[in-house]
């Protein structure tokens, strides 16, 4: 088994060329993508993204590719976690949220100069040349010493994503992740919105900019009319901001990254 989950996008030859780098290696292998529509560039939100969605794969191979250093000094790197589940791409942060919801890492692998890798390397396509092999070759029953060299996990580059905080009555999050329908994923969890004044079925205020605007902290997309903003806990239990049928991104003006605060209406 092996996912793939990119920023490269579905218009390009790219997903498709690692696909068959992959099967010409590993023909018996099973491939998932998660996603190749990850916004280019954006490390933050691919390393949540495969956060998320790991729980809900099968044991396996993780291949990961958001990687607009490539060709410079960050490193190929392949992991090995507590709970099973390998990693492997970039050291650039990518992986270390995801490698941190799954209990530790417990080896880890330096593949810049596999003996899987192929030849000639591209400078600008490690996806096809590093990564998609590795990944292929520890589908097939390699190890992380036959892959790479040994690295001490305490050497990986680690993100750290901003945390909400609390001003007065606000609470202040931050626009992490943004999807195709513009659905505004916020750093705000479960246990955040504990002494938030924030109640389900009441009103809130938002406040991106200058003006602020009204919304409803709601179960569903359903539970507003159409048009109206609403705050929720997604699919993640994280809190998010919405439009029934619209876009809150476009709404608010939001951006990934950009603060918002949250009050009790």
């Amino acid at each position: 088994m092996i996912t793939f989950l990119s920023d490269y996008g579905y218009q390009d030859d790219f997903v498709g060329v690692c696909h068959g780098v992959i099967a010409s290696i590993c023909p018996e292998a099973r491939m998932i993508d998660i996603t190749h529509g990850l916004p280019r560039h954006d490390v933050l939100a691919g390393a949540i993204v495969l956060r998320n969605a790991l729980p809900y794969m099968p044991a396996g191979v993780h291949l990961a590719v958001v990687d607009p250093d490539v060709g410079a000094e960050r490193r190929a790197v392949a992991l090995r976690l507590a709970d099973g589940c390998v990693l492997v791409g970039p050291d650039n942060g990518l992986l270390s949220l995801a490698a941190a919801s799954g209990e530790g890492i417990v080896e880890a692998a330096d593949i810049g100069r596999s003996r899987f890798r192929l030849a000639p390397i591209s400078a600008t396509f490690h996806g096809r040349d590093i990564f998609a092999p590795v990944a292929a070759q520890l589908t097939a029953g390699a190890s992380l010493a036959d892959a790479g060299t040994p690295l001490d996990p305490a050497e990986l580059v680690v993100l750290t994503p901003p945390r909400p905080a609390r001003d007065g009555d606000a609470l202040i999050a931050h626009a992490v992740y943004i999807d195709h329908f513009g659905n505004v994923q916020l750093d705000v969890r479960h246990e955040d919105l504990a002494d938030s004044g924030l109640r389900l079925g009441h009103r809130v205020t938002l406040q991106a900019g200058s003006e602020p605007v009204s919304a409803q902290f709601a179960r569903t997309f359903a539970d507003v009319g159409a048009g109206e903003l609403l705050v929720y806990e997604d699919a993640y239990r994280t809190l998010a901001v919405a439009v029934s049928g619209g876009d809150a991104a476009a709404r608010l003006r939001l951006s990934s990254g950009d603060e918002l605060r949250i009050r009790p209406a």
